[in-house]
Order: structure tokens, then C-alpha cells, then sequence
């Protein structure tokens, strides 16, 4: 069995998530196949990740691609976690992941609505407001979720959850009934409401934004897919890697491994796969440094993340497995970053580096304070580090 080392790994991902100098990509849909898709749960991540490997885009750049020529998608996927996509791999991902996550929020909302004596029949009730509300945006071609809720009342009704219990929320039938139809590929995420790191998006049927309905994709040949592309831009990677990327089962990521025959080879930490073909050594770009964003698909591309992250865990990831801003150097994670409520980027690292490094990461964070212009990214999951970083 063919062994690819620490240095092999940290060099293919420099080259191929266009992290190393030389090596960057030059469209936001490049730059998102690089890595299969860009995290999106907090929408600055998208366009921090984006800066980081295309040297001269900008906010209107990257929202040109995002909502005006749509060569990348927002949408629900691996994980039940928000990507943005290249618009060619929209079905893959459909099909692979998200198509499942839809069944399981739809019987999860017919379970709440009956519960809540909403409706004894809560399939049928769900699927009336649901038609209802395709129709409301359908004729006014795109919607906030707000203006669907004022054409269909239904969608206003509030159920209670954990009622009783220090954990107990309310939640408007739009919020659940908004990501099923998204889901389900009936809605899709257009431009926000507000500036770039605004999360309160227009709807738009699929046909509207996409130019027609996403295709129709059979689950296993998608999930064949997803896995090779994974490969390609991830591997080698470990079964558990694989299966903790999206979301699958062991059965279903296994199966997927074995369709597109991937090799097996030896790592530091046990054994993973490449696609064929994969096995021959990547050239070590020159030496480069990054800052990444909180949840950039980078560091959240692999499970098992030792041979990068070394022992820097317990101050970059918060209890729910988010990892925040990082700074990389070589392939791998030396420090953290964050911003403070008057724009500055400040950081800290973690490991001792030579002096030529700690003057490049100095200098990168300099450049993305003033790539930023005083706007304030704050992070959702903020990590251990961050904290310590703000006061």
C-alpha cells in the first residue's frame, strides 16, 4: 500500500483548495469546486473564503457571481449545513444529501403541527399552507419569508417547543415550513435583504433563479459523485472522514467508495483513499500563510484533523464542533483571528514561527482589515480564542 505523508497531504491541500501563491483561483465558482462548496451558515464566511483564494476579488465581485450571473447556489446540503455551490453541482448535492434532509424536516414539522392541535392531520395541513405559499411567490416572483407570511396567515401560527423546560422556544410555521420547501428544491436563496453579511434572504422559485427546475438526479449516482469530488479535492481521506463530510452512513459512504473503485492508501493516522489516478506526489508550492474565516470548508473538510490542526482544538472549535477564524501557515493551523467591534483584525498564534512568518501573517491581517472597510464581521459560533481575542 502506497503511504502519503503529512507533507504530501498539507501540499495537495494548499494546491487544490487555492490557498498556495501561484496556485489561487480566479471565479467564485472555481474557488467553490476547489473545495465542492463553501460553507454558508454565516453568510461573511462565504465572502472571507473567497478573498482568501482569489487575491483580487471584492464584495461586488463575489455577489456578482452570487446574484447576478449565478454561477454558485446557496443551498441546504451535507450535513443539514448551508453551502454555496457551484450552479453544475446544484442536483449532486440535491440528490446526495439534501433530498433526505427534506423528508426529515417535513416529518419532524407534521409531527410539531399535530402536537401543537394545530391540525389532527398534520401532513395534509402542511401540504395545504405549503401550496398555498408556492402560489403567494410564485405571483409575486420573489419574497422574503415576512411577505409570505402576510399573504398565507397560516404561516404565522407559532409552535411551542420544550414547553415547559429552560430550553422552551417559540417558532412561527414559516421558519419550519420555509427550509422544507428549500430543501425540497421549491425555493431557492437569492439576494439578502440588507448588505453582505445580512442572513434575511428573497425567495425565488426554482425556474425563476435557476432558469429551470433542479434536475432530477438518482441518489446513488449523486452520491457517487459527491464522493469522487470529495476525493479529488480532499483526499486522501479516511472512510470516517467521508462519512462525517456528508452526513451519510457508513453503508452509504461505503458503497459510494467502492462504485468510483477508489485506492486505498496508507496516512500517519491509519488508512484513507484517493480517487485513481490520485496517487502520484504534489509538488510543495512555496511557503504562504492565510487567514481563513470561521467555518471555512478547509479545516472543516476532514474529521480526523491532526496532521493539520496539531493541538490548537481546544482554542479554535466551540463545543458544538464550529471552528473559528484560523491563520495557516504551510498546511497548517498556527493561530487564530478575529475582529473587534472597531474593525480591527487582530490575532494571535498558537505555535512559534519563524520571524518571515510571523511578519506575513502580521501583513495579512493588515490587508483583510482593509479589505473589510470598517465593516464588523461577527461570528455566529464564536471560539474560545475569539473570545480572548475581543476584550
Amino acid at each position: 500500500m502506497q503511504h502519503i505523508g503529512v507533507e504530501e497531504r498539507r501540499a495537495r491541500l494548499a494546491r487544490r483548495h487555492f490557498l498556495a501563491p501561484g496556485a489561487q483561483a480566479t471565479s467564485v465558482a472555481q474557488a467553490s469546486a476547489g473545495v465542492v462548496a463553501l460553507h454558508a451558515t454565516d453568510p461573511a464566511t462565504v465572502f472571507l473564503s473567497v478573498a482568501a483564494r482569489i487575491p483580487k476579488a471584492t464584495v461586488a465581485s463575489i455577489e456578482r457571481e452570487l446574484y447576478d450571473t449565478r454561477t454558485v447556489v446557496r443551498m441546504l446540503g451535507m450535513r443539514r449545513t448551508m453551502f454555496v455551490v457551484p450552479a453544475d453541482a446544484v442536483a449532486v448535492v440535491d440528490a446526495a444529501c439534501t433530498r433526505a434532509i427534506a423528508a426529515r424536516e417535513r416529518a419532524g414539522l407534521v409531527k410539531a403541527v399535530e402536537e401543537a392541535g394545530i391540525a389532527k392531520n398534520g401532513a395534509r395541513w402542511v401540504k395545504k399552507v405549503e401550496t398555498a405559499a408556492l402560489a403567494a411567490l410564485a405571483k409575486r416572483g420573489a419574497a422574503l419569508a415576512s411577505e409570505l407570511s402576510e399573504d398565507v396567515p397560516d404561516l404565522r401560527q407559532t409552535i411551542l417547543y420544550g414547553a415547559g423546560s429552560k430550553w422552551e422556544t417559540a417558532q412561527t410555521v414559516s421558519t419550519r415550513l420555509v427550509t422544507v420547501m428549500a430543501a425540497d428544491g421549491s425555493m431557492i436563496r437569492g439576494k439578502p435583504r440588507g448588505s453582505w453579511i445580512s442572513s434575511q434572504y428573497r425567495w425565488y422559485p426554482p425556474d425563476v433563479w435557476l432558469g429551470a427546475p433542479i434536475e432530477d438526479v438518482p441518489v446513488d449516482a449523486a452520491r457517487i459523485e459527491l464522493a469522487r469530488q470529495w476525493l479529488v479535492s480532499y483526499g486522501p481521506g479516511s472512510t470516517e472522514d467521508l462519512k462525517w463530510w456528508t452526513g451519510w452512513t457508513l453503508g452509504e459512504t461505503r458503497k459510494a467508495l467502492a462504485a468510483i473503485e477508489a485506492i486505498e492508501v496508507g496516512l500517519d493516522d491509519g488508512a484513507g483513499f484517493v480517487v485513481p489516478g490520485d496517487d502520484a506526489p504534489v509538488k510543495a508550492p512555496k511557503a504562504w500563510v492565510a487567514l481563513l474565516p470561521a467555518l471555512d470548508p478547509t479545516p472543516m473538510g476532514w474529521k480526523q484533523r491532526e496532521w493539520y490542526l496539531g493541538s490548537h482544538a481546544p482554542a479554535l472549535f466551540d463545543r458544538s464542533g464550529n471552528i473559528g477564524p484560523t491563520v495557516w501557515c504551510d498546511g497548517r493551523i498556527v493561530g487564530g483571528w478575529t475582529q473587534r467591534k472597531d474593525g480591527a483584525v487582530v490575532h494571535r498564534l498558537l505555535e512559534r514561527v519563524s520571524a518571515s512568518t510571523a511578519s506575513a501573517v502580521k501583513k495579512k491581517a493588515a490587508q483583510l482589515e482593509e479589505w473589510l472597510g470598517g465593516v464588523v464581521v461577527t461570528s455566529r459560533f464564536p471560539s474560545p480564542l475569539e473570545r480572548e481575542l475581543k476584550t
